[in-house]
């Protein structure tokens, strides 16, 4: 009995987006995807990264049923995309990479005609749109046509335009591409507070910081295969080195060597170190001082999770090849 109860608890939370061996192999004979299997649960804010061509575009297309997928399985909040396709569309809120919109059309006109594909009564539309672009510090433009917008506030009209019919699940796909830092990181609080609230978000960036900062869970695609799938906590919490950067104050000729790290020139002004991420930085600037290094300033070369990316892309192609 205890069973049959916890299997109805599962089935009144399906995950978000369930993907079962989803394969597209277009009719040039290029395979896009093939067989990927990913999990979302409800609530989670994922991050599915990968190089250009890898498939994710390929697979958030699938799933919007933008592209004919070739097999596999697509569930949304437990509903198949092959049965009932209008209840999965419902479901789901899209912001793609490229502008396609009326730039023609006032602002707000852009997020009410949205609100009517959705049923929405106009006034009711009219309501939710004002207060999206209130939150998206976009409502002092609501009367402009879109083509007089910044590409940073025509990102901000997608992503209005895709919450208007208050999606459970929201996709963005390269949101804050071609946005300043300021604007950026505005979206990112937003964000934040709307998956706080509930909806269900997938994020593909090629702003590692982004998601490394933003994102609960992770998975990596490269050839049309998930090589990574796990918890962004996690995940990092296995990089075993860090690389830093330094800005000497007097250029260097030659470079003393080190037990402790790896050391080696960018130029003659600044130095990279690889160590081991338990390691002390006492060890370093003592290092300096015995060596009468003076420096100006320190950075990490790049975000954990982009090292990450970078050396399980490297080791898969590695793979790849020696099969």
């Amino acid at each position: 009995m205890a069973k049959n109860s916890d299997n109805l608890i599962k089935d009144k939370n399906p995950p978000a987006l369930q993907i079962r061996n989803l394969k597209k192999t277009y009719d040039n004979g290029m395979v896009a995807l093939n067989g990927i299997d990913l999990t979302i649960e409800q609530g989670d804010f994922f991050a599915l990264l990968g190089a250009n061509g890898a498939g994710k575009s390929t697979a958030i297309g699938a799933v919007c049923s933008l592209v004919n997928k070739t097999s596999g399985t697509i569930k949304v909040f437990g509903h198949d995309l092959d049965f009932e396709r209008d209840m999965v569309k419902s479901f789901i809120g899209l912001v793609p990479q490229e502008f396609n919109f009326n730039i023609f059309e006032p602002v707000i006109e852009i997020i009410v005609n949205q609100g009517g594909y959705y049923g929405i009564q106009r006034k009711e539309a009219f309501r939710r749109a004002e207060a999206l672009l209130k939150h998206l510090d976009l409502w002092d433009k609501h009367k402009q046509k879109a083509r007089n917008l910044s590409g940073g506030m025509k990102r901000r009209l997608m992503i209005a335009r895709a919450l208007i019919h208050n999606p459970k699940l929201l996709i963005l796909d390269e949101p804050t591409a071609g946005v300043d830092i300021e604007i950026r990181r505005s979206m990112w609080v937003f964000l934040k507070q709307l998956n706080s609230a509930g909806t269900t978000i997938i994020l593909t960036t090629h702003y590692l910081e982004e998601a490394e900062n933003m994102c609960k869970n992770i998975a990596i695609l490269d050839n049309g295969e998930v090589i990574e799938n796990s918890n962004m906590k996690q995940l990092l919490s296995h990089l075993q080195t860090e690389r830093l950067v330094f800005d000497l104050k007097e250029p260097m000729a030659t470079l003393p060597s080190s037990e402790l790290f790896k050391i080696q020139f960018q130029d003659a002004n600044t130095l990279e170190i690889e160590l081991d991420k338990n390691s002390s930085l006492n060890f370093v600037f003592d290092f300096f001082n015995q060596h009468n290094i003076q420096i100006l300033s320190m950075r990490n070369k790049r975000n954990r999770l982009e090292e990450f990316f970078m050396e399980r892309i490297s080791q898969n192609n590695k793979e790849k090849v020696s099969v």
